[in-house]
């Protein structure tokens, strides 16, 4: 498909990376901007005709100044990055447990996030694109008259969109505000990513099953649903599935669901398919989705950065 483009809808922050308290390193980071790097780092370079494209907003500060540069170096276009004048970039800690988990703990500044608008007009969506978004810049209210315009033409046009749901804790209490926005993004995507925190989060239930049949299917009919190192569940309207997680030794879970994100969009290119072909195929196919969606995670968890190695 020669018209194909991969475009990140997203946060950027600067995670600060703990271990015993003590920071290891700092790097640029962001849910779809993580996954973006990876695709960069695979798509960017094997097929660098298939432009990559993060929309997304960051401070006019130092730590803007290295997240865009980060982005260039990584083939990730910055010509959709709003540079907020007078705003602080944020900032994510993660602190890395026993088991080398990471709680997080975020220093954002919401209210003040922006898109501006002569940043994402000139973004036309196409049907050939594949369009990641996700977390809680995807359902921000401060965002919202934006997102909900990218994503609605995005889906007009006849784009894939990967939504990632990637609920945090530090939510819960917004969601009754924030709700309406979920279930559009929803109804907006092709295929639905959660894990069972999420879903624990938000609907107060961790059974994939029951997530897909009570929450899931009336708004969007192809759902994973992955579960940290137990198997992930596929649902489509034919195809009920279950594909084991190796067992590894984990130096770092920062960026393991983003990245299986891109390896899944990295099958997506790979298999060359389409919205509908999407829907239509069968369950090998599936397969090697998932499949590539876990090569990707695996790499990260054996690292301490939050994408693949160049």
């Amino acid at each position: 498909m020669n018209n194909r483009r991969i475009i990140g809808i997203g946060e950027t922050v600067l995670d600060v990376i703990f271990r015993n308290d003590q920071p290891m390193a700092a790097v640029p980071g962001g849910s779809a901007f993580n996954a973006m790097v990876s695709l960069g780092r695979s798509v960017g370079m094997e097929n660098p005709e298939i432009p990559i494209l993060m929309i997304t907003e960051t401070g006019d500060d130092h730590i803007g100044d290295i997240i865009v540069k980060f982005m260039r170096d990584n083939n990730i276009s910055t010509d959709a990055v709003t540079r907020n004048k007078g705003t602080q970039s944020h900032i994510s800690m993660a602190f890395l447990d026993e088991k080398n988990d990471a709680q997080y703990e975020f220093y954002k500044d919401y209210a003040n996030a922006s898109l501006k608008a002569d940043k994402v007009a000139n973004v036309e969506f196409k049907d050939g694109d594949i369009v990641l978004f996700g977390s809680f810049f995807a359902i921000n209210p401060v965002l919202r008259q934006y997102t909900r315009k990218l994503l609605t033409s995005a889906h007009d046009a006849g784009a894939i969109l990967y939504y990632d749901l990637n609920f945090r804790k530090t939510h819960i209490k917004d969601i009754p505000e924030v709700m309406d926005n979920i279930v559009e993004n929803f109804e907006l995507a092709t295929i639905v990513r959660g894990s069972t925190e999420d879903f624990g989060y938000l609907f107060g239930t961790s059974v994939p099953q029951e997530i897909y049949d009570k929450h899931m299917r009336k708004h969007c009919d192809l759902f994973i649903c992955t579960d940290s190192c137990r198997p992930i569940s596929l649902f489509t309207p034919n195809i009920s599935a279950q594909y084991p997680v190796e067992q590894i030794t984990t130096v770092s879970t920062i960026g393991a669901g983003d990245n299986f994100n891109a390896g899944f969009v990295y099958g997506v290119i790979q298999q060359n398919l389409t919205k509908t072909e999407l829907s239509a195929i069968d369950e090998a196919a599936w397969s090697e989705l998932i499949a590539s969606g876990q090569s990707f995670s695996k790499k990260v968890c054996q690292s301490i950065f939050n994408y693949i190695e160049k």
